[in-house]
């Protein structure tokens, strides 16, 4: 998995796009659920807010992401993606899944598709399992 990963990121062009994995993370987090605070993003990233707001700052610089006071709450802060952000996302998400349907077609036989496709669906309901006990500790 970890490999995979890796190459997925390596063909979306992570390394030489110039921005962190977290900083990808964070555009992506307010691409898919849309504008955020810098403490809702923190405690979805599992991070402090201190550093969403240095990934932030980069973000912003670079004209990916822009800040906004919350009409309902003028305190705080919702940072949203910029069509550049957007289009940068996009092509980069374009670029990984051209790879991988390459990857597929070279690698994998056409036999094999039914056990990859059930092989992703497994991965996935581990990647959203809960195995804590039912006490929730």
């Amino acid at each position: 998995m970890t490999r995979l990963r890796s190459r997925l990121r390596a063909e979306a062009g992570v390394p030489t796009s110039g921005f962190t994995i977290s900083q990808l993370a964070i555009l992506q987090r307010v691409l898919e659920g849309g504008p955020a605070t810098a403490a809702a993003m923190a405690a979805a990233e599992h991070v402090s807010q201190q550093a969403i707001a240095q990934s932030v700052t980069a973000l912003k610089a670079a004209g990916l992401v822009s800040g906004e006071r919350d009409t309902n709450d003028a305190r705080k802060v919702l940072i949203s993606a910029t069509d550049a952000g957007r289009e940068l996302f996009a092509s980069m998400l374009a670029s990984r899944q051209a790879w991988l349907a390459r990857a597929i077609d070279a690698v994998v036989a056409p036999e094999e598709r039914a056990a990859l496709e059930k092989a992703v669906d497994l991965l996935a309901r581990l990647a959203d399992a809960d195995p804590r006990p039912a006490d929730g500790r």
